[in-house]
């Protein structure tokens, strides 16, 4: 071989170690930062440590939802963490959102109660009241002792007019729970709204009497005493919780309304403003049929533990509901 082509071999054989030596640096590097970007997925993945859940829970709201977002992106079949994502979503007023996570996760997890009332209060903060049936039925269903999802039930019967069949959801939610106050409460509202005002006041007066009670319990107890004619009782059960005047005023309109004997002119000079049910467009008179439904009327509930606090001067004659 000659001395050219023997350097040219030399050149060749030294260039092909180079690119080799080149590769498997690349390679390195290449590993390195894949297991780098490994590592950092991993991490990103881990669950929140037990420090950064109790901070999240008592941040604020929003912070807190926001922060369940991440943790339910993370894992999106985790029923402990949709739970908890569905019940900070509804904290900030996202029921529609709620009801997507919690349906989504319901699928993976169709035999949790727990995750079913998350999904029913939901589904009756947006007033789909028969879907809400079906949540709280199922709930119950799965867990036969479990009294909110009767409780829960009962109420979204009553929205749909089915008194009788709500009256039998709080009869067993009563079973497993006497004292039940927002049972007791809404009991006693449904038996009022089908006309058993003798009844609706015993439901009420034994919520009422529940260390727990709320300035709406007692103010549909006075108007269910009220409406039967009872005035000192219901002086008595509403006197303590708005003025005076306001309570002599309430009973005066509400004996008014049971006993029309003067026009609607009448008594909207004696009554406050925003406290009368709406002037009937027909005539100036309201017949007696149509002042008790007005009396008697009820607003769109869930049946979740809450307090409830109601200002003072809110103390209109109507039916609501306890929460």
């Amino acid at each position: 071989m000659s001395r050219a082509k023997t350097s040219l071999a030399v050149l060749a054989l030294v260039l092909a170690a180079a690119a080799t030596g080149c590769a498997s640096t690349a390679t390195k590097d290449e590993k390195a930062a894949n297991a780098e970007l490994q590592r950092a997925m991993e991490e990103a993945l881990e669950p929140a440590s037990p420090e950064e859940v109790a901070a999240a829970n008592r941040a604020d709201p929003l912070t807190k939802a926001n922060f369940w977002s991440k943790e339910h992106a993370k894992d999106p079949e985790n029923l402990e963490t949709a739970i908890t994502f569905g019940n900070a979503l509804r904290d900030i007023g996202s029921d529609d959102r709620a009801i997507d996570v919690l349906s989504q996760v319901l699928v993976v997890h169709p035999d949790s109660a727990e995750l079913l009332m998350v999904l029913g209060r939901a589904l009756s903060t947006k007033q789909d009241y028969r879907a809400a049936v079906q949540a709280f039925n199922q709930a119950g269903t799965l867990e036969p002792d479990l009294a909110a999802a009767w409780g829960g039930l009962g109420t979204a019967l009553d929205q749909l007019d089915r008194h009788a069949d709500a009256q039998q959801a709080y009869q067993r939610a009563l079973s497993i729970e006497p004292n039940r106050i927002s049972t007791l409460a809404n009991y006693g509202l449904s038996l009022a709204l089908s006309g058993d005002l003798v009844g609706a006041e015993e439901k009420l007066r034994l919520a009422d009497a529940q260390p727990d009670t709320t300035t709406r319990i007692k103010e549909n107890l006075a108007l269910v005493l009220g409406l039967q004619g009872k005035y000192d009782e219901m002086k008595a059960a509403s006197g303590a919780n708005a003025p005076r005047s306001i309570v002599d005023q309430n009973v005066e309109l509400l004996r008014e309304m049971v006993q029309p004997t003067r026009t609607w002119e009448a008594l909207a000079e004696r009554a406050e403003m925003g406290m009368l049910p709406a002037s009937p467009a027909s005539s100036n008179r309201l017949g007696p049929d149509a002042e008790r439904a007005a009396a008697a009327t009820s607003t769109p509930v869930t049946d979740e533990s809450a307090t409830v606090t109601t200002p003072e001067n809110d103390a209109g004659l109507r039916l609501r509901k306890t929460y």
